[in-house]
């Protein structure tokens, strides 16, 4: 007997999000945009993971040097793919285009992205919030689709609304490095019914794209003035600047 996904992708069969190519399962990306997809991997800066672009000697610092000169509040940083032009389609579709099917894909890409944050010990995935007015128009967070499927997947508890967005502030798409810091600035609060619950515990922090760092770098500051033991940050796309790190 056919199950009911059976029945669905008789009718509709998946197709890549991207090239429109039949796939295997909803979700999936066809193997010509798979092969162009830059993912992330070892070397690496170890506490905010942006990727060197050269091999570390045995030895030397595994850290960059924005690191090493600024350490960061959160505890360490993961992406699972480079943000560039081959997957810039994938993320606007599912973040703009209500490809909801997207996250099937990025579940196990953002479960090898995030290997070191497991091997830590996490208590709770969280996403970064939306406020309220852009959250309706939009219909849903793309944040936190993604950080329940991660929390589904690695068996860790989900809070959808750890975080409060207080502030309506303007899109960042546009904005310099100082310019997003500043639109962000005490733009998210954790909310007073789980302050308590979070105290103590090691919270991973998830949204779809880290940029400058503004956005997770101000939760995060929320999170441990109530007392989180440490928060790291999974996000599925890094935005890499040639020639000098976020």
């Amino acid at each position: 007997m056919y199950s009911f996904q059976a029945l669905i992708d008789a009718v509709l069969p998946p197709r890549c999000p991207v090239t429109g190519e039949i796939v295997d399962a909803q979700g999936m990306v066809s193997p010509e945009i798979w092969g162009k997809m830059s993912f992330i991997a070892t070397p690496y800066c170890h506490i905010c993971g942006v990727p060197f672009e050269f091999a570390i000697e045995a030895g030397a610092t595994q850290n960059c040097a924005v690191c090493l000169t600024d350490l960061p509040s959160f505890h360490i940083a993961r992406a699972a793919v480079r943000y560039d032009d081959n997957s810039r389609d994938f993320i606007l579709g599912f973040k703009h285009g209500d490809q909801m099917q997207n996250v099937v894909a990025m579940v196990p890409w953002l479960k090898q992205a995030g290997a070191d944050i497991w091997n830590i010990g996490a208590d709770v995935v969280m996403p970064v919030p939306l406020h309220r007015w852009r959250l309706l128009r939009r219909r849903y967070n793309q944040a936190a689709v993604i950080a329940s499927a991660i929390a589904r997947e690695m068996k860790i508890e989900f809070m959808a609304d750890g975080l409060l967005r207080t502030r309506a502030t303007p899109t960042q798409g546009h904005l310099r490095a100082d310019e997003r810091l500043k639109n962000v600035r005490a733009a998210f609060v954790v909310h007073p019914k789980r302050a308590a619950f979070i105290t103590g515990k090691k919270i991973v922090l998830v949204d779809d794209v880290y940029t400058t760092g503004a956005t997770v770098k101000e939760c995060v500051a929320a999170l441990l003035k109530v007392g989180a033991a440490q928060v790291s940050v999974l996000t599925l796309a890094r935005v890499v600047r040639a020639g000098k790190f976020d």
